[in-house]
């Protein structure tokens, strides 16, 4: 009579169908666990293999936003106490001038000009009135906490632009605080630590 069988002969044999033929040399497993040869379970080689490739690809969008991030030059920090408009061009110039804005409490200034820049930019006549509502609930009601100083001329023509806003509606206003900007803060700016430390940095990093 043949032997029977142990239990434990039993599940070794078990194991060996399960894990199924040894892999010849030079032949890897597939990208699949021990007991799903399509790859569709949830095993932990199939985990590990999904946050490997979520890491390789948070590591791809770091380099592409480190790519992408710009810093101005010591030669272009220079120019921008030259030049106002060049400053205002330069969005890394925009970040450090709405910086010393904020201290002085005048960040709305920056700001309205920016919204105003963005208006004009649009098309959609759906999205002109929404952004010339926002701006004005924003920068131009006196019941705003960050209402900009408006004459009542310019705010009146505002007024009466809102029944039919377009693109360019804000234009003088804005002109007005650009102008604001440029003689009253632009000059404590450029006499500013934020300003100051900026450009010793960048002549630091030129000379090391």
């Amino acid at each position: 009579m043949p032997q029977s069988v142990s239990g434990v002969e039993m599940r070794k044999r078990q194991q060996g169908r399960i894990e199924g033929p040894p892999q010849a040399p030079g032949h890897p497993r597939p990208n699949t666990c021990c007991l799903c040869w399509c790859g569709c379970c949830k095993c932990l080689w199939n985990e590990d293999r999904r946050e490997r490739s979520e890491r390789q690809t948070c590591t791809k969008m770091d380099s592409i936003e480190a790519t992408e991030e710009q810093h101005p030059t010591l030669d272009e920090v220079i120019a921008w106490s030259r030049s106002f408009e060049m400053m205002m061009r330069s969005p890394e110039g925009r970040d450090v001038f709405r910086e010393f804005l904020r201290s002085e409490y005048s960040e709305e200034n920056l700001l309205f000009w920016i919204a105003c820049e963005e208006m004009k930019k649009e098309s959609n006549p759906s999205a002109i009135d929404e952004k010339a509502r926002i701006i004005y609930e924003d920068y131009v009601s006196i019941l705003s906490p960050k209402e900009v100083s408006l004459d009542s001329r310019v705010r009146e023509g505002i007024n009466q632009n809102l029944a039919e806003p377009s693109s360019m509606m804000y234009e003088e206003a804005q002109l007005q605080i650009y102008t604001l900007m440029h003689r009253d803060s632009f000059p404590r700016f450029l006499n500013s630590s934020v300003y100051r430390d900026l450009l010793n940095t960048k002549r630091t990093c030129l000379d090391t």
